[in-house]
């Protein structure tokens, strides 16, 4: 059994459209999307797919279910097998499947707590929306700001009293420990023994701002002194139900937002979200005092395929909107805008649309900086493009910034865009940056001597030693137990191979056995200390295959694929030995004799059943 939290957090990262637009066809229509439905045939589209639900229904045929539940259907895949398959898709790493009666009342427990932290939280936020009804200060503060109530209460605004506890009037037990959990109490234990804890609230004397997760679910606080004070904004620390690297305030409010204007603004404040949506500029989010991450970007390319980054013109904008590309890039597909706005280094978008209004605001959105340019002024930054040290500086720096983009025309655009700014002629920095067409494949194997290694040829020995490296990547323990001819046989082969059994040979030795995730970047590391394009380029193709349905078949496929390996070495020595008429002397004949009967062996062993 898959841990249920491990589900809940899978479906939240993948995006149902993206699985399901692999397989039909789907067109926008309002706030979902449509298509003719893949499990009854049908002329008219009644199949519909909802972004925000992460949720498919068909009004024809009744099916329905989210990202998991279509992979079962569609394509036959076991539970297992499709939640493999997502998790793979975004970078996780799914839990032992067995799971012991314990561990599995200990997940359903940790999912009763999650929808107990958020109903905590949710009644924190209602005590604060009464309690800003009930203060001056705090009403005056917010309509200075320039606030409506309306905007106040679409946003679920509300304040947080002065004093050590008032959280206290509204929730009788203030020694729950769920206060704590959630991030609202803070205990500090005075002499370190637990006699003399002292309790009080996180957050007093600030306007609050609920965090709500993407189904609208309060999940944590954001908080704002009303005078000075220090920190100016203070949020939820890190709890079971809010991760800052993960949430985007006013995402759930700007959703339809999003939709209407066609695009996502991207700022860096509270404020600036509630001032720009009272100025009629609903579609904007925050980040929660953290650089923009790669799940933000996943989050917001659900609602809309434009995003557009909104920094202050200083230093610190541009350190800030360079970390934001950064996140972007593999996310910039061809049919995605990315796009940074930068204000003059006085303004953030709060004072700037309270000084020159919403229309002022949307001009400078429709200069935003589209993001080669911005990848382009990021590379050269710095350098002198009229020297032949600057471009070169400045393509060294372009390099792993353009590769973390996917496949695709922009990519191949791009490409040609610093072939330009490099002055090179076409097709050289392609040669530098991607290598040969091919990636360079072993020679023909020559007779194999005694204790020699055999070296294999041809596309079907890459392919095969592509799965090696990827099932050890899976279990690199496994690497451990192989006898010493497997490890002459994989690490002896060429580049890059060599590299890659090296590498696991190496980590296994001095770390142990390590994660998928934590091998896979292990391998990258090494490709990249040697420079070594190639190496990197395979690994890409080998980063996406498919793990194996079930863990306990990786052995079997392993010894599976190593004895394919040892018969096409075996298959081609004995046919370059007759090719060249090798075969005659006594030593050859005799080596002869010994190939043909470990062919013979070799293929009875493969035509038997894989075990499960």
């Amino acid at each position: 059994m898959i841990p249920p939290s491990f589900i809940q957090d899978l479906l939240s990262r993948v995006d149902i459209v993206e699985v399901v637009s692999r397989h039909v066809q789907l067109k926008k229509g309002g706030a979902n999307l449509s298509g003719l439905c893949p499990f009854h045939a049908e002329k008219s589209p009644s199949f519909t797919v909802s972004p925000s639900k992460q949720f498919y229904h068909c009004f024809g045929c009744g099916a329905s279910g989210d990202a998991i539940r279509f992979m079962t259907e569609y394509s036959g895949m076991s539970f297992i097998d499709a939640v493999k398959d997502l998790a793979q898709q975004v970078g996780m790493t799914v839990p032992d499947d067995h799971v012991s009666p314990a561990e599995r009342e200990q997940a359903a427990a940790q999912k009763q707590r999650r929808a107990t932290l958020t109903d905590v939280l949710a009644k924190a936020a209602e005590g604060y929306r009464k309690q800003l009804k009930t203060s001056p200060r705090a009403i005056d503060y917010l309509k200075g700001r320039g606030l409506s109530g309306v905007i106040a209460a679409h946003f679920g605004l509300g304040y947080a009293p002065e004093g050590w506890r008032p959280l206290a009037s509204m929730f009788p037990d203030y020694d729950d420990p769920l206060l704590e959990e959630s991030g609202l109490v803070i205990a500090k234990d005075e002499e370190g023994d637990g006699s003399d804890v002292k309790r009080y609230d996180r957050f007093r004397d600030r306007i609050m701002f609920p965090i709500r997760s993407v189904q609208g679910d309060v999940i944590g606080f954001g908080a704002r002194v009303l005078d000075r004070g220090e920190p100016k904004y203070l949020n939820s620390p890190e709890t079971p139900v809010f991760s800052k690297g993960r949430e985007l305030y006013g995402l759930f409010e700007g959703r339809a937002a999003m939709r209407e204007r066609g695009h996502a603004l991207v700022v860096e404040g509270y404020m600036d979200v509630v001032a720009l949506a009272q100025s009629g500029i609903g579609n904007a989010v925050a980040t929660l005092g953290t650089a923009c991450t790669a799940d933000h970007l996943q989050k917001l390319f659900r609602f809309t395929d434009s995003v557009v980054f909104s920094f202050d013109g200083d230093k610190a904008g541009r350190r800030a909107a360079a970390r934001a590309l950064e996140a972007s890039l593999p996310h910039a597909t061809d049919t995605r805008t990315i796009r940074f706005l930068f204000l003059p280094p006085e303004h953030d978008p709060d004072s700037y649309v309270r000084e020159f209004g919403a229309e002022a605001f949307e001009q400078r959105i429709d200069e935003a900086v589209p993001l080669s340019r911005q990848l382009a002024e990021l590379a050269g930054e710095g350098n002198d493009l009229d020297t032949a040290e600057g471009r070169a500086h400045m393509l060294a720096t372009a390099k792993p910034l353009w590769s973390a983009m996917p496949s695709g025309a922009l990519k191949r655009q791009l490409l040609a865009q610093f072939t330009q700014l490099g002055r090179l002629e076409p097709g050289e920095l392609a040669a530098m940056w991607e290598g040969a067409a091919n990636v360079p494949r072993p020679a023909v194997a020559a007779p194999r001597a005694p204790g020699k290694r055999w070296r294999l040829a041809g596309k079907s020995a890459a392919n095969l030693l592509d799965r090696a490296v990827w099932l050890l990547i899976q279990r690199s323990e496994l690497w451990g137990a192989l006898d010493g001819d497997a490890h002459d046989l994989l690490a002896g082969q060429a580049a890059p191979y060599d590299l890659y059994f090296g590498c696991i040979e190496r980590s296994l030795h001095e770390h142990g056995p390590l994660a998928p995730t934590a091998m896979l970047d292990e391998l990258l590391a090494r490709a990249s200390e040697h420079d070594d394009a190639v190496a990197s380029t395979v690994l890409q193709r080998i980063a996406a295959f498919h793990a194996p349905s079930d863990e306990t078949n990786i052995a079997a496929e392993l010894a599976r694929l190593l004895d394919r390996l040892r018969l096409q070495a075996v298959e081609e020595e004995l046919k370059l030995m007759f090719e060249t008429g090798s075969a005659t002397s006594p030593d050859a004949q005799a080596r002869s004799r010994e190939l043909l009967t470990l062919q013979a062996r070799l293929k009875t062993q493969l035509a038997s059943p894989l075990p499960l």
